[in-house]
């Protein structure tokens, strides 16, 4: 898919078929991760890419706005260490890997991970090192119907040049 269009039609999805994930694809995700623009080049982050079931099913249970969770075919996690600007390099991290999703043909779901009152829990299960923060979660998998990207503003309303009119 060229660049432009995987952009244009990344969207979240929620619905996954029983379809498994391939290991290979799910690497090919977390490498666009490792590629993003990063402060300082500080590359802060790790991932760890969850698929067993009882996983996916006790985190699911503690994310109220991810109840999809248990039903991906995995979960990528998306933790940093606690650097300057943590949140701004992991999301990079975060957005490469929902943009590979797509170009891939997958689905994918950004649930968020920093600041949520489940996030210590969820470090904890994954047995991520003290210091370490759980930035954001992906759910990935098949999708189980076609689903459409959301309407975005248009681009003359938000953009201006040199300064707001």
């Amino acid at each position: 898919m060229e660049f432009f269009e995987v952009i244009k039609n990344r969207k979240s999805v929620r619905e996954y078929s029983n379809k498994e994930v391939k290991k290979e694809l799910i690497e090919k995700i977390a490498d666009a991760g490792r590629l993003a623009a990063t402060a300082r080049n500080e590359q802060p982050w790790e991932f760890v890419v969850a698929s067993d079931k009882e996983i996916l099913k006790k985190i699911c249970g503690m994310c109220p706005n991810g109840p999809f969770i248990k039903d991906a075919s995995h979960l990528i996690s998306v933790f940093s260490k606690d650097t300057k600007y943590y949140i701004e390099d992991s999301s990079a991290a975060t957005e490469n890997m929902l943009l590979a999703i797509e170009a891939l043909g997958l689905g994918g779901c950004w649930i968020a991970g920093d600041k949520k009152d489940y996030a210590e829990a969820v470090r904890k299960i994954f047995n991520a090192p003290e210091g370490y923060k759980l930035v954001s979660m992906i759910a990935v998998g098949y999708p189980k119907k076609e689903e459409r990207p959301r309407p975005k503003k248009s681009l003359k309303d938000v953009l201006r040049w040199e300064k707001y009119a």
